[in-house]
């Protein structure tokens, strides 16, 4: 079997690790988790020189002592460490199975009293290791190598309820670990980087978010009710390319960021900040996978449902508001009545203001108000809020290369599959989602130049601090994609020549 050796610094400690290629990504999480002494639910991350995440799996590429990459556990149990649950849950079901088989046959079998023995030991030698260090576990004594990971068997597929299920569980374990102060400021950035962070640590994350602007003491939002209705935020967005729950989650985090940069904390009420935040959150709630115009050329049931009429957005508030009338999963449930109706005629606003269709009507209100903007003019502010959804919908242009282009794979490929299905069923075929007419290149130019660069500019001469941070970003992109399309036009003219 080939093996890889990485190199990583932890705890201030050179680690050497060696693996195979064929072992899973959960075996090598725990071997990494353990060269870190953390617990089974704490948040680790790993990082290369310049300090980029990278993703703990057994695609991790090899390296040397001098490249060593750097893990931290980003977020822990400020109790300690302590013993590994792993052996407690273990424990715990070893004493159980023994007592169902004495109640069956009336005594204790050699093998269950082997294993218990072997657990024992495992935990004698944990507390004998010098400062519980992992190479002490996985060190072989005669030639002091890292032992070889054997390969787990494959776990049977689980349903998506289970995997819902399973998300949940370790949400809610981890929900009370401390992020670190590194990864809370990150957060607050555009260039933070969603491919990193699995579903259950994104739920953590969003968490943080409604903590640290203080929303649970403003509106006495309970931490439970809290933790329930972000999870069936998290189940009822659908497993599509691109309007999953990883768009969810990167169009909060970006109107969280935005927040910060802005200062908007010192400018808007915290009731605007709760409703921009969760509009984003909820934004693309139960979206199919099909945009609008599909939507109505098909005379599905949303369209007939709203009357054509931003039949998704509509929808996407309803599922929104449906999950907020559950009690155990209702944020709003402790405000006033003319509270609870400024949040929710303010998210209804926010989230219909995602249709495209609108967008031309929106910009131009924001251009018309801009010399003479005031925040506390009710309009204004209204539009601002809007305007602030908006960006942070369309923002993947805005974050680091790496970040934004897998993002318009899943773009591409959620809009192919829309112009598959309307030639499969003679429909009219929306023209930039067609495969055959539509380059990665080609797609983003002009959405760049003609949607992304009129909305950012206008919102950085309202909050110039954005133009380092959205502003020039999109223009690089721009330059990027304009490049990528004159060498494939250059290719294709010396192809026919």
């Amino acid at each position: 079997m080939t093996t890889k050796t990485i190199y990583f610094m932890v705890n201030g400690r050179l680690e050497q690790a060696e693996f195979g290629a064929d072992c899973s990504a959960a075996d090598v999480k725990d071997l990494f988790r353990t060269a870190a002494e953390a617990g089974p639910n704490h948040i680790l991350k790993m990082y290369d020189t310049n300090g980029s995440v990278l993703n703990i799996s057994p695609r991790l590429e090899a390296n040397s002592e001098d490249s060593y990459y750097r893990l931290e556990v980003v977020a822990s149990d400020l109790q300690g460490v302590g013993m590994p649950a792993e052996l407690d849950n273990m424990e715990y079901r070893l004493h159980h199975l023994e007592s169902k088989v004495i109640e069956d046959v009336g005594k204790t079998p050699e093998i269950i009293s082997e294993m218990k023995s072997q657990v024992e030991s495992f935990k004698k030698k944990l507390e004998s290791v010098q400062h519980l260090s992992w190479m002490g576990l996985f060190r072989e004594e005669s030639d002091h190598q890292l032992s070889k990971l054997s390969q787990k068997p494959k776990t049977p597929q689980l349903s998506m309820e289970e995997e819902q299920q399973q998300v949940r569980r370790q949400f809610l374990n981890m929900s009370s670990l401390q992020v670190t102060e590194e990864v809370r400021e990150h957060l607050k950035t555009p260039i933070f980087d969603n491919w990193q962070w699995e579903e259950a640590e994104m739920l953590v994350l969003l968490q943080v978010m409604f903590t640290d602007l203080d929303f649970l003491t403003a509106f006495h939002i309970e931490l439970k009710v809290l933790q329930n209705f972000l999870f069936e935020v998290y189940c009822h967005y659908n497993s599509i390319p691109f309007h999953n729950f990883q768009h969810c989650f990167c169009v909060t985090q970006m109107m969280y960021g935005l927040i910060w940069l802005t200062d908007l904390r010192s400018k808007l009420s915290s009731i605007d900040l709760l409703i921009m935040l969760t509009s984003a959150l909820c934004h693309d709630l139960d979206h199919p996978g099909y945009n609008n115009v599909y939507q109505i050329n098909a005379q599905t049931d949303l369209a007939i449902r709203y009357n054509d009429i931003s039949p998704l957005e509509n929808h996407h508030c309803a599922v929104a508001f449906g999950i907020l009338s559950k009690p155990e999963c209702n944020i709003l449930k402790n405000l006033t009545c003319e509270q609870y109706k400024l949040i929710r005629g303010g998210m209804i606003k926010c989230i219909l203001a995602t249709d495209m269709a609108r967008h031309n009507e929106i910009l131009n209100k924001f251009k018309m108000m801009q010399p003479v903007f005031d925040f506390n003019n009710k309009d204004h502010k209204e539009v601002l809020m809007k305007i602030m959804v908006k960006v942070s919908d369309i923002s993947n242009e805005a974050r680091p290369m790496a970040v934004a282009e897998p993002w318009l794979d899943c773009l591409l490929q959620e809009f192919f599959n829309q112009s598959d299905t309307e030639k499969l069923k003679g429909l009219p075929v929306t023209p930039f989602m067609d495969r055959d007419k539509v380059s990665k290149p080609s797609s983003q130019t002009n959405f760049i130049r003609f949607v992304l660069l009129p909305l950012f500019t206008e919102l950085t001469k309202l909050f110039p601090c954005l133009e380092q941070h959205i502003l020039e970003p999109v223009r690089r992109a721009l330059e990027h994609y304009s490049d990528l399309e004159k060498a494939g036009k250059d290719e294709d003219k010396t192809t026919k020549a």
